[in-house]
């Protein structure tokens, strides 16, 4: 009996403490709500009113700021329009026209800038040279009045502070502010003007050349500010002592308006300035009407959230309901699935493993479960491995992973190793928030040993066919896919079917291929006929690609391994034999070029011992002339002929000394070289050819570089030289340009310089047109004996420059100029290298070089 007694104690004694905390939430909620409600009416209240202020006081500081910076802005671009107008006179120096173009630049930023009353250029003795003077109305109309009285001794005493603060500092300075009284003499607030200086030191180079001063008007700087601004706000400059300098509207303000103010900083020397703003606040008190519409408001609130409540509960729990069942479908899945599942958190701790994954590894749930890297199960040599790979696969940066899955190794809990592959995906929560990520693990240990086979099967296979030194290639005849390429063929023709086909005779036999199969299909549908397989007769193909090999070509069609037809190719590389062939072809030909030439030095031989005699003749007779003019006493006719007779024979003389240094060269005899000045020979030359080159409307320039060495060169030779690429050069641009163009047409140029590129330093000569260029497959031929590409031309003339350059121990060579597009050819340059000093010089330099050296 006691016992029932304390068993229902233990059970009465609660159930009296909910039906007495029923009890109270049903007298005293009402009475609640009405104190939570009454505070929060007031905390309401109390709250707007304070936002309204706090509102009104941000605006106010907003538009303070922004008067601020329009101020600043201006004074800024101001001192940048005097700092561009001190530059222009300080680099005009006398020119007038300068100077008026600054007078009219400071007649713009006065007609911009309604702050400036007056612009003063003075220069270093403190003269004023111009006054540029804003007459906007009458009062700046009274500044410009000021001379010989009071305020205008106070205005240049001003002035001249200003100045020697600017000289002291290098830098633009500002006065101090300067009270200016009614023109009747009668001082009040509303008539007072606050004016100030702003110097801009005039410097050239470090000399001071003047200064540029500009009048301000503290009025001005309030008319920065927009018109809306002032019609809404009371704008006032201030000094640090309170001293009013500007008011933009005298209206005065009641008790209950709100004001702020800024420091405005014009410049590193500039006056304090303070700009002070003020305002009439609007009316902050709440309306019965309001307090009633927000009272009904919050009722009408609290309604709907009790309702919304409800409904959320109703979604609540039909969310559950929906996710018990959801859960138990993944469970179910996941149970089935032979796949095993892991989740990890974002430090790689294990926070869920399922039965397939225990089953797996032979771990239980629990021994698994916040286990973090380096895991049991992983094999204990390559636990350090395998966690570096893990936490480069959880990156969310390495999306490879999460695609293809990464290998790795698992050891079961009786020590048994399984090959695995496991796939990452980020684990996200509903906020969309990655909290982890989720791994499957996949046993691919029985697919790995039989790929492992046939890996193994396919590799002695293929090593056969990549260690042969020949192409072999397979290629679907349907589609023309490349079945199968060795490593001799993808280093010759890529990894794709083109080089199979141009070994075959290209996409046309790809076509005739594709036909015969499918006559023969017709004929003898499953069964290939025996004519496919027999293998063609060798042939000696060379592609179309740029590489020139040759190839023997072997090819035959097989049955492939989706039983659809293939062509096999073989194709040995014969480039060896082919390029021996052809070296032979070309001795044959250098021998008869070499049999050309002997014949040549001996009718060039034959040809300078004739022409020596009527050149020595024409020589003779022009000097005879000459002195028979000298004897007449003509003066008209002496000063008119003599000139062209000397040099006629002078040109014979000339003539015959060419004739005799080929000849000489032609024997292969040394050029005869003295020291001679690269600049006469390049004038010399212009000159031989500036007649042929103003016939075809053309032009010649030179450009020799200055202090030029004499080099040891065979003067005649080197202008032989010269005139034969100068002449070449006026031929490539009289073909590129029509004769009615040619005045328009760039000259030909002709430079000399050091190469300074070179050790010893070399003489540099340059030959340059704007033609048509040379094509690339002439230029590596153009200094072959025999070869051109004039109709009338013998092929020896560039071949003979370069002989005689390198019988001078230089170079010579062409290169092609392209347009500044770089789509074309733009003509062309031959460059020619000799050396300052001749070999035998330096042979003797070295030689007393090395006596001099201590043994």
């Amino acid at each position: 009996m006691k016992k029932q007694i304390r068993v229902s104690q233990w059970v009465l004694g609660p159930l009296r403490w909910i039906r007495k905390i029923r009890g109270f939430r049903i007298v005293y909620t009402p009475l609640l709500a009405i104190v939570i409600f009454t505070a929060v009416m007031g905390i309401i209240l109390g709250t707007l009113q304070l936002q309204e202020k706090n509102q009104q006081e941000a605006a106010l500081f907003r538009e303070l700021v922004f008067a601020k910076q329009r101020i600043q802005l201006r004074f800024s671009n101001n001192t940048d329009s005097l700092l561009i107008m001190s530059r222009d006179i300080a680099s005009s120096g006398d020119d007038g026209k300068v100077r008026s173009n600054v007078l009219q630049q400071a007649e713009a930023l006065l007609g911009n800038a309604h702050e400036i009353s007056k612009l003063l250029w003075i220069n270093k003795n403190n003269e004023v040279q111009w006054v540029a003077q804003a007459n906007r109305n009458k009062r700046d109309l009274i500044l410009s009045d000021i001379n010989g009285s009071d305020q205008g001794n106070r205005i240049k005493e001003a002035l001249r502070k200003t100045i020697n603060i600017s000289h002291a500092t290098g830098q633009p300075a500002y006065s101090q502010f300067i009270v200016l009284n009614d023109p009747e003499g009668e001082k009040a607030s509303s008539d007072t003007k606050v004016v100030f200086w702003q110097v801009i030191p005039i410097f050239g180079g470090n000399e001071n050349l003047g200064e540029i001063a500009v009048l301000y008007t503290a009025q001005g700087i309030l008319d920065m500010i927009p018109a809306e601004l002032k019609a809404q706000y009371r704008f006032t400059l201030v000094t640090d002592n309170e001293r009013i300098l500007a008011i933009s509207s005298d209206r005065t303000t009641p008790k209950r308006s709100f004001s702020n103010q800024t420091s405005l900083d014009i410049g590193v020397l500039s006056p304090n300035l303070t700009l002070r703003i003020d305002t009439y606040p609007a009316p902050t008190n709440l309306t019965f009407r309001m307090l009633v519409g927000v009272v009904l408001g919050l009722s009408a609130f609290v309604i709907w959230s009790l309702w919304s409540v409800l409904k959320q509960m109703q979604v609540r729990q039909e969310a559950e309901a929906n996710l018990k069942l959801e859960t138990n479908f993944r469970n179910a899945m996941e149970d089935s699935t032979p796949v095993g599942i892991r989740g990890h958190d974002m430090d790689g701790r294990i926070t869920y493993v399922n039965k397939a994954f225990c089953e797996m590894t032979g771990w239980q749930e629990k021994n698994l479960i916040g286990l973090k890297p380096p895991f049991p199960f992983w094999p204990d040599d390559k636990k350090t491995a395998q966690e570096e790979q893990m936490n480069l696969a959880l990156d969310p940066q390495n999306h490879d992973a999460m695609r293809s899955g990464i290998r790795g190794i698992i050891v079961r809990h009786d020590g048994t190793p399984i090959d695995t592959r496991t796939f990452i995906a980020p684990l996200v929560n509903e906020k969309g928030i990655q909290t982890g990520w989720v791994t499957s693990v996949i046993d691919i240990t029985d697919s790995t040993k039989a790929r492992e086979e046939l890996a193994a099967s396919q590799e002695r296979f293929i090593t056969v066919l990549e260690g042969l030194d020949a192409a072999v290639s397979v290629v679907s005849i349907e589609t023309g896919a490349l079945l199968f390429a060795n490593r001799f063929y993808r280093e010759r023709f890529g990894n794709d079917s083109k080089g199979h086909f141009d070994l075959v005779g290209g996409e046309m036999a790809h076509h005739a291929m594709q036909e015969l199969t499918e006559e023969s299909g017709d004929r003898n549908p499953g069964i290939p006929p025996s004519a496919l397989y027999q293998e063609s007769e060798s042939e000696e193909i060379q592609p179309s690609d740029e590489s020139g090999k040759w190839y023997e070509v072997r090819r035959r069609f097989i049955p492939w391994i989706d039983e659809h037809m293939a062509q096999l190719l073989i194709a040995t590389d014969i480039t060896v034999r082919k390029e021996a062939d052809e070296l032979s072809r070309q001795q044959e030909e250098k021998m008869q070029f070499t049999s050309r030439l002997t014949t040549m030095g001996e009718m060039a031989s034959s040809l300078a011992h004739e022409l020596n005699q009527p050149l020595s003749a024409i020589s003779n007779y022009c000097m005879g002339v000459v002195k028979r003019l000298q004897g007449a006493g003509d003066s008209d006719m002496s000063r008119e002929i003599l000139p062209a007779l000397e040099k006629a024979s002078e040109q014979a003389i000339r003539a015959g000394t060419i004739i005799q240094r080929i000849r000489g060269f032609v024997k292969r005899s040394e050029p005869q070289r003295e020291m001679t000045s690269i600049t006469e020979i390049i004038n010399d030359a212009v000159g031989l050819l500036e007649i042929e080159a103003n016939r075809h409307r053309l032009s010649i320039v030179s450009s020799i570089a200055e202090n030029l060495p004499e080099v040891p060169v065979d003067p005649v030779l080197i202008l032989q030289v010269l005139v034969n690429l100068l002449k070449n050069a006026l031929d490539s641009v009289r073909e590129a340009y029509p004769s009615s163009s040619r005045w328009s047409a760039p000259p030909v140029k002709i430079a000399a310089d050091l190469d300074t590129s070179t050790f010893p330093a070399m003489l540099r000569i340059q030959v340059s047109d704007t033609g048509g260029g040379i094509a690339e497959s002439v230029i590596d031929r153009m200094f072959e004996p025999f070869f051109s590409t004039k109709a009338e031309g013998m092929g020896m003339g560039l071949n003979i420059c370069r002989s005689i350059i390198e019988s001078h121990h230089g170079r010579l060579w062409a290169k092609n100029q392209m347009d500044p597009e770089r789509t074309k050819l733009a003509g062309c340059a031959f460059t020619i290298l000799l050396p300052l000093e001749s070999e035998v010089n330096r042979e003797t330099e070295n030689e007393r070089n090395s006596q001099t050296k201590p043994s």
